[in-house]
Order: structure tokens, then C-alpha cells, then sequence
């Protein structure tokens, strides 16, 4: 303990009190008065500034859309909150877009179990796998069990693919055609 935390009372030194706390209790700096020293407050600020300056220095993502929320130039009813309808503004709902996304986990999974199969197989699995992609060969007809899990886990990671191509291919259609419809294309 320091001389300053030590009290003697009746000739027996003794810790002071617990509500009486020091004055200072991030210390000093030889030759400075109290003043000239930062505030705990100020402090936290340069500490959150340091960290979340270049964060805040970032520019706003650019986007392409309109929103009419935004255009000052259209004249349109606006509330409290410098928005307008909620629904008018809001992006339509696009499903195939949606499955495609859903598609596009299931085969993460595909592939990934596919490859935890591929692992015990030694490499004559691709000329096994060439012969079921093109035809010669049929699942059924292959005996060793890993090799027809493989076989089968490729088929479906294939056709997978095929159906989220055919999903992005019609999503993208059908925005096109909502912006041809809406004069923006």
C-alpha cells in the first residue's frame, strides 16, 4: 500500500474507508496540473473516434434504383418520416429468384457431402463419373456402394445447377420486362 492509502488511527494503521476513493484514479503526470489532463469523457471519445472513424469515413453505396422518397424534383406527398408508401416503394417479390437461392444452399450441401464421398475413392471415380454423364453407364449398374453414392450425389448437383441457371435466366426476363413495362429500359 502507499503512504497515502494507509490511515492510522489510535496507533494501528488501518485501509480507509471504502466510499472515501481517491482523487484521481487514472493517476497523473509529473508537471501537469489536474486541467491540463484529459477527462475520462474525452478520452472515450478519441478511443471511439480512432476505431470508428474510418467506418464513418466510408462513401454510400451507390444505387441504381429510384426512390421516390429521395427525388426531391418529383412532387409527392410526403410524411414525417420523408417517406412515402412503403409498398410502392418496396421492390416486387421475385420467387424464382427466391428458389434459386434456396437451390443455391442445397447444393453447398450437395457438393459438400459429395466430396466427403469423393475422398474415399480412389482417382478412376472420374472416368466412372464421365461414362454416367454421358449416358453409358447407369447408376443401378454400378456395384462398388461408395462409387454409386458419388454417382448419384454428382447427377443431382448437376441437375441443381441446370435449375438455378433456368431460375436466374427467367428472374432476369421478368425484370427486364417490368422495366421495359415502366419506360426505365
Amino acid at each position: 500500500m502507499n503512504q497515502a492509502d494507509v490511515w492510522v488511527e489510535e496507533g494501528v494503521e488501518v485501509a480507509p474507508p471504502a466510499w472515501d476513493k481517491p482523487g484521481n484514479r487514472y493517476g497523473s503526470v509529473a508537471g501537469l496540473d489536474e486541467d491540463e489532463l484529459a477527462s475520462p469523457d474525452e478520452l472515450e471519445r478519441y478511443a471511439l473516434a480512432a476505431e470508428w472513424g474510418p467506418v464513418l469515413l466510408l462513401p454510400k453505396a451507390k444505387n441504381g434504383r429510384y426512390n421516390p422518397a429521395w427525388d426531391w424534383s418529383v412532387d409527392v406527398d410526403y410524411n414525417a418520416f420523408a417517406s412515402v408508401d412503403f409498398d410502392r416503394t418496396q421492390p416486387e417479390f421475385d420467387r424464382a429468384r427466391y428458389k434459386a437461392d434456396r437451390l443455391k444452399e442445397k447444393l453447398k450441401d450437395v457438393l459438400i457431402m459429395f466430396a466427403i464421398v469423393s475422398e474415399r475413392l480412389p482417382t478412376a471415380k472420374y472416368k466412372v463419373l464421365k461414362y454416367v454423364k454421358q449416358g453409358l453407364v447407369e447408376i443401378e449398374d454400378i456395384r462398388n456402394w461408395d462409387m454409386q453414392q458419388l454417382a448419384r450425389l454428382y447427377l443431382r448437383a448437376r441437375n441443381l445447377r441446370e435449375e438455378i441457371t433456368r431460375l436466374r435466366e427467367v428472374s432476369r426476363r421478368r425484370q427486364e420486362q417490368r422495366l421495359k413495362a415502366t419506360g426505365w429500359a
